[in-house]
């Protein structure tokens, strides 16, 4: 399906003032603050965390050594997606337009498009993590922000304030 004449019924006539819509302010690459950009060449990839020991604990003389075991814990897996958009304008539309380039337009909003999306992906997890939105879980297969993760002794831990506070500096360093 392409972008015809029919689309732009205004930019065939004389007396246009202004086209806009494509101008506002551009966010890119923020989800670099946020992750670390890999490269690979699979369907997907595998992170497999690791419980480690217990804490060391103080020997008396000519007592045995205390043995702990290890074991893998949440395995996450991370498969890659593949984002695409194009678009297509007949000649008609091209040739009649009286004040743009439109394809120089539009390879711009494709981009603004592609860039959109990957910012967009990137905050998803974030987004859906919450309890209350249950789209999103983490490696013990529970919400990312739950109340709620086990660790391998049993015990849980919360990936949340106890008191609520917006997400900033002080309150990531809680």
């Amino acid at each position: 399906m392409a972008i015809s004449r029919h689309q732009l019924v205004k930019e065939l006539e004389p007396g246009l003032n202004a086209l806009f819509g494509l101008e506002y302010k551009r966010y890119e690459n923020q989800h670099s603050e946020i992750y670390t950009t890999e490269s690979s060449d699979r369907a997907f990839e595998e992170e497999v965390m690791l419980s480690g020991f217990a804490n060391a604990q103080t020997k008396a003389e000519g007592s045995g050594v205390s043995f702990d075991e290890a074991q893998e814990t949440y395995t996450a897996r991370y498969t890659h997606d593949t984002i695409a958009l194009a678009f297509a304008i007949t000649e008609e539309a091209i040739e009649d337009n009286l004040y743009d380039r439109l394809a120089s337009r539009y390879t711009k909003a494709l981009a603004r498009s592609m860039s959109n999306a990957k910012q967009v992906k990137a905050v998803t997890p974030l987004i859906q993590g919450l309890p209350s939105t249950d789209n999103f879980d983490s490696g013990d297969a529970v919400s990312l922000f739950s109340t709620n993760h086990t660790t391998v002794s049993g015990t849980a831990v919360k990936n949340t304030l106890t008191t609520q506070a917006d997400l900033n500096e002080t309150s990531l360093e809680q």
